[in-house]
């Protein structure tokens, strides 16, 4: 059997037994992130959930979840720059900060750069999508590589996630440390500290000349 017959054969298969999220995921292997969904896991960390976060050192100090549900610790990042962003699929920000995180992504490919990408359906229910197979198949037909994308999760409240709750410890916001609104965006050097703060209407490219900095730093 041709390479090009398997591979129709699996399609087909995750078409009528999984659905038609999976079959999506089948089909485009290598684009949008799609791999990046199905191997993120790494040792989980003793810690978990890192509640203490005002004790962390770093945001290698907290494990987060993949799209599928499994533990990722940060520790994986280490060295890197890092662009985080809560993301959003239906908001008015969403056609350009896609498009501008993705020319990022594709710009610093082959940098010590990463964005991570957490949805959140916190700001006017505007990420509906679910995690794994609907969240792939989102993004693949946005045409978004935004980065490493993770499970979804809260960035406001008692139940933020402990990450969010560190980050914005480090880097209050000038109206309060809550997050306002879909993408904003948070930079962190090499060491893992958060340096700075961006609002929802920052344009990414515009964080182009501080990305640099950081990664001649």
């Amino acid at each position: 059997m041709s390479n090009f017959t398997t591979f129709r054969t699996l399609a087909t298969i995750g078409r009528n037994t999984l659905g038609r999220f999976q079959y999506c995921a089948f089909s485009y292997p290598n684009q949008y992130g799609v791999n990046r969904f199905y191997s993120q896991s790494t040792t989980t960390q003793t810690d978990g959930t890192m509640e203490d976060y005002k004790n962390a050192k770093s945001v290698y100090d907290f494990t987060v979840k993949d799209s599928q549900g499994a533990d990722v610790s940060l520790e994986k990042y280490r060295g890197k720059v890092l662009l985080i962003v809560n993301i959003a699929s239906q908001c008015g920000l969403t056609k350009g900060n896609y498009a501008e995180l993705t020319e990022l992504s594709q710009k610093y490919a082959d940098k010590d750069f990463k964005i991570l990408s957490f949805p959140c359906n916190q700001f006017g229910g505007q990420m509906p999508e679910g995690d794994g197979e609907e969240m792939v198949c989102h993004l693949r037909s946005a045409k978004a590589e935004v980065g490493d994308v993770f499970a979804k999760i809260k960035v406001n409240g008692d139940d933020a996630d402990p990450l969010y709750k560190y980050l914005k410890h480090k880097q209050g916001g000038i109206l309060g440390d809550s997050i306002k609104w879909n993408f904003s965006k948070f930079l962190v050097n090499k060491d893992g500290q958060p340096v700075d703060r961006y609002a929802p209407t920052t344009s990414p490219k515009s964080i182009v000349k501080d990305i640099d900095k950081l990664l001649e730093a």
